[in-house]
């Protein structure tokens, strides 16, 4: 039985795991190692030559600890940021993440679409490039939220987030009078991997039906495309989940789907 490829998989803090769900179903043989920089979270709190600093070398150890065949970057703030220090520093292959500004604008019927991330992500050029690349005729609104990562973190691990903290970080998306107006928002982009924590809330709270763009299936088929097709599953594939504050994953049974029903060690 061949030996399955280890796909490493970096965030910010839980908001990748949004990103690994998908991976796993497209790479069930594989064997997972997921990084979670709570030491540092949230990077928006960072300026941009911090974020740099610390991630370049931190990668570069995870590589020589853990050898992996493939690091998915599942953070728009580093992937927009960090993706090229990142190729130019090492050899092995990433797959990043970036606001899916393309595809929001071809699916857009009323051509107003709206970014949803976090300050840093919707400020960068990287992003502003995009739309002007891909806007495709939409008329584009970003939309830079302070806390709804944290809010999803918190959500994740239990705590009571009301509907009146979510709804006021993402009502500035939603532009035009009512569900009526031909001219209302009807695509959201969500521009950081931790907004898919809450997409039952997301859905209950917007004002009228958007369609909600998560990146993480267009990210699981590009590591698929790059790794090639699933082998039979070998005995020794399985998941680890390592915080960089030292802290242990205390949410077991919350964290075995984004696994695959893995335990992660």
């Amino acid at each position: 039985m061949s030996t399955p490829p280890t796909i490493l998989v970096f965030d910010s803090g839980l908001g990748g795991l949004t990103v690994l769900r998908e991976v796993v179903k497209s790479r069930p043989d594989a064997h997972y190692i997921y990084i979670a920089d709570d030491a540092f979270f949230p990077y928006g709190h960072h300026g941009e030559d911090q974020i740099i600093a610390r991630v370049v070398p931190m990668i570069g150890e995870l590589i020589t600890a853990h050898a992996p065949d493939l690091i998915v970057i599942a953070c728009n703030t580093i992937s927009t940021l960090v993706m090229s220090h990142l190729r130019d520093a090492y050899r092995t292959p990433f797959v990043g993440t970036v606001p899916a500004i393309k595809p929001a604008c071809a699916r857009s019927k009323t051509k107003r679409v709206s970014v949803l991330g976090t300050k840093g992500t919707v400020k960068r050029e990287y992003t502003r490039a995009l739309i002007r690349d891909f806007a495709l005729g939409c008329d584009v609104t970003l939309v830079g939220s302070a806390d709804l990562a944290a809010l999803a973190e918190a959500a994740l691990s239990g705590g009571k987030i009301s509907d009146r903290e979510i709804f006021a970080e993402i009502a500035p998306c939603f532009v035009g009078d009512s569900e009526s107006d031909p001219a209302r928002t009807d695509t959201v982009v969500l521009a950081c991997t931790h907004y898919p924590l809450l997409m039952d809330r997301l859905v209950k709270l917007a004002p009228w039906p958007v369609e909600w763009i998560d990146p993480a299936p267009a990210i699981a088929r590009r590591v698929a495309d790059l790794l090639g097709p699933a082998g039979n599953e070998a005995d020794d594939t399985g998941a680890q989940m390592i915080f960089t504050s030292g802290r242990p994953h205390e949410l077991i049974p919350a964290l075995m789907p984004f696994f695959g029903g893995r335990v992660p060690a």
